[in-house]
């Protein structure tokens, strides 16, 4: 009996010791990357009784042998797992947590889940270094502790003023920036309770909530059109005028062309020629002229602005053009590249005015097959400013200026158009959103763009050049000749997957599985849509699956329009990357060497980053329009769509508007829900309701925030 008693007792002892094991190595993982002392651990794991303390002070020594757990010379222990140290930028999902995205996706593959205390103040976009625990939460994510900052992504926020008697504080408009910036009184510029600023953060002690920052500028009245765009020109650290020594370059520029110049070039001016773009542009950077030859082809010219004629290297123009990279289009105003001499001047393709060119001539059959071609600088003179819809009109009725010249390229248009699907080219005919502001800036109207014939026609030609110019340089050398390419790569499987998923709730069937059918399998999907109710949110969605185009040295294809080369020619007032394409290009039509490749390359990611700042920007100015046109839209209930699902609520894009609004989960009334993350979906707990990606539902708006630019929406047959 009494070796009964013992064996149970040594039984329950070794029970006890493995599961002290278990909870210690769970605890040290759990806190990976942090240190304690033993009576840090006897506390922590909650062990009063000397027998269970000694039974910690064993499982240390045995664990600590297995190496299982680390000793310092502190006498600190850790979790012994080799960590990992990674490089990465900072997503700030919401308040409480990050995701870390790594630099090297070879080394590590998975983002890297941060909570917020483990951050080390670290911002939306910055660059930190990660020490990554080598376990996973129960949700399989890898998670990990900002060691360092390696580089601050932004230090200035635009944000609205709260002034209270003893302090005050900067709420920022950027979604992503999770606190609120502390402000001395001495430090205020002068602004006023509920001004729109811009604050720089001047220190963030580690012990400290919230960071510290001083007022740089004063935007004025929240709301007020003019402060709300300034806003976002200062959120996305656009630029709000030219350098004055850039300005006086400009002007300095004489407008005329000499003799010896247009000697030097192709002569254009006695063909007939033209440029179309919208009614209310003001730089033209491309014309086309067309005749007809002896041999029964036609002869057809794609001519583009010579802007490098006169922006030189090393001058305040280049500079200013290269940190621009690209002209930014918001929704009331454009922040062009070049200065406005240059820019609606010097350089645009103005009518009944001989201009400096660059151009790429195509000898064309009935057929749109290219027999010839030739690039190189040019002197044109356009006959016509048509808008694009003048010479749509002029086309369909069959009478006004250049209608008969126009009716040709279109059929020729169509033609390239059709050989460019065929080989596999995706056709995405994005929706676009433009307003009808007063004099004030008050949208008065929203009007849903249309793409004509006239649009692809231009379209069609630009590719063209674009394209030819690409494979021209890479076939000069076999692609060893430093160029500026534009790439766009194949899709991600794992997105294209999701998205098909989400087009199946619409009734359409998408070939995710074979590579070679899915431009083919999306080409049907967007002819199906066109013109329905969820058109624009699968056609977002698609492009979003897609893996998004870049400038860069290396000539890889261009997946969306089937090219195997492309590059961008055509604008260069608005694009510095098509500067650098003419540059390189007369380069080599002069018989010049492959330049150094690294300092192009860095000068493409630069663009690259310009673009999606850019893009980014445009879609801010549009959010924020579409906010206030649903605070000022009548109030009534809209139909719409479930754009997405997340665990604090749903998306939904109103089908009349395509403005976007989220209905809260805690303004569901009608039932408990339970986000079902697997399949983006929401379900009652007691009504089985799902909620979930593509639904059509009805809703109203209850609440629109125009420093946030978000509308709050409820579901109304919740009533």
């Amino acid at each position: 009996m009494a070796r009964k008693k013992e064996r149970k007792h040594k039984g329950d002892k070794k029970n006890v010791s493995k599961s002290l094991h278990q909870k210690l190595l769970q605890f040290l993982e759990n806190n990976f990357g942090e240190e304690f002392s033993e009576k840090q651990l006897i506390k922590k794991m909650g062990l009063r009784d000397a027998p269970s303390k000694k039974l910690l002070s064993e499982a240390l020594q045995k664990l600590q042998g297995s190496g299982a757990v680390s000793k310092s010379p502190r006498n600190l222990f850790s979790s012994g797992a080799e960590p990992e140290f990674v490089i990465g930028e900072v997503d700030y999902v919401n308040p409480r947590f990050a995701f870390v995205i790594p630099e090297d996706k070879e080394k590590l593959e998975d983002d890297i889940l941060v909570k917020e205390a483990d951050l080390k103040h670290a911002l939306d976009g910055d660059k930190v270094r990660v020490m990554v625990s080598p376990t996973r939460d129960r949700h399989g994510r890898r998670e990990g502790r900002v060691l360092e900052i390696t580089e601050r992504c932004r230090d200035e926020f635009v944000g609205r003023v709260e002034i209270s008697p003893r302090f005050a504080f900067v709420v920022p408009d950027f979604k992503k920036m999770h606190h609120d910036i502390f402000v001395k009184k001495q430090d205020l510029l002068g602004a006023q309770h509920n001004q729109k600023v811009v604050v720089k953060l001047t220190e963030w002690r580690d012990d400290d909530k919230s960071p510290t920052g001083k007022i740089l500028r004063v935007l004025g009245t929240a709301g007020d059109h003019e402060v709300e765009i300034h806003s976002i020109m200062a959120e996305f650290g656009l630029p709000f005028d030219y350098p004055e020594e850039a300005i006086a370059e400009a002007e300095a520029i004489s407008d005329q062309i000499t003799p010896k110049e247009t000697k030097e070039r192709r002569d254009f001016r006695d063909i007939p020629t033209f440029t179309i773009d919208p009614a209310d542009a003001k730089d033209f950077d491309d014309a086309l002229s067309y005749r007809m030859l002896d041999n029964g082809n036609v002869e057809i010219g794609v001519h583009i602005a010579d802007v490098t004629h006169y922006v030189n290297p090393k001058t305040f123009l280049e500079k200013e053009a290269y940190n621009r990279a690209t002209s930014v289009y918001l929704v009331d105003r454009t922040i062009p590249m070049l200065p406005e001499r240059l820019s609606n001047g010097l350089c645009s393709l103005r009518p009944n005015e001989d201009k400096l060119t660059f151009s790429c001539v195509f000898e064309m059959d009935s057929e749109a097959n290219v027999k010839e071609f030739w690039i190189g600088r040019t002197v044109i003179h356009s006959d016509r400013r048509f808008a694009y819809e003048e010479a749509q009109e002029n086309m369909e009725k069959g009478e006004g200026d250049f209608y008969a010249e126009l009716r040709q390229l279109n059929d020729l248009a169509k033609k390239l158009r059709k050989l460019r699907f065929k080989k596999g080219a995706i056709n995405f005919e994005t929706v676009e959103v433009k307003f009808q502001l007063d004099e004030k800036g008050t949208p008065l109207g929203l009007i849903i763009k249309e793409r004509k014939d006239i649009h692809k026609l231009i379209e069609e030609f630009m590719l063209l050049a674009n394209r030819t110019v690409a494979e021209f340089i890479y076939n000069k050398n076999k692609g060893k000749s430093t160029f500026v390419y534009r790439t766009h790569d194949y899709p991600d499987l794992e997105k294209l997957n999701t998205f098909a998923n989400f087009a199946k709730k619409f009734g359409h069937e998408i070939q995710v599985t074979d590579e070679r059918k899915v431009s083919g399998s999306l080409n049907k999907l967007m002819d199906e849509i066109e013109g329905k109710p969820e058109q624009n949110v699968l056609e977002q969605l698609a492009i979003r699956s897609m893996a998004k185009a870049k400038y860069t040295t290396e000539p890889k294809l261009h997946f969306g329009l089937a090219f195997k080369h492309y590059t961008h020619f055509t604008s260069p007032i608005r694009r510095y990357p098509d500067m650098m394409v003419h540059r390189l290009l007369q380069h080599y039509l002069d018989g010049g060497k492959p330049p150094e490749n690294q300092a192009w390359e860095e000068r493409c990611i630069h663009s690259s980053e310009r673009e999606k700042r850019a893009a980014d920007s445009e879609r801010a100015s549009i959010k924020y329009k579409q906010v206030e046109y649903m605070k000022l839209a009548e109030k009534k209930d809209y139909e719409g769509i479930v754009t997405g699902v997340t665990e604090w609520g749903v998306y939904v894009e109103i089908t009349e508007t395509k403005c976007e609004g989220m209905v809260r989960i805690q303004d569901i009334s009608d039932d408990y829900y339970d986000f079902d993350e697997k399949n983006m979906r929401l379900i009652g707990s007691k009504n089985k309701r799902i909620i979930t990606l593509g639904d059509k539902v009805m809703v109203r708006v209850t609440r629109t925030d125009i420093d946030r630019r978000t509308i709050d929406l409820e579901f109304v047959d919740n009533d």
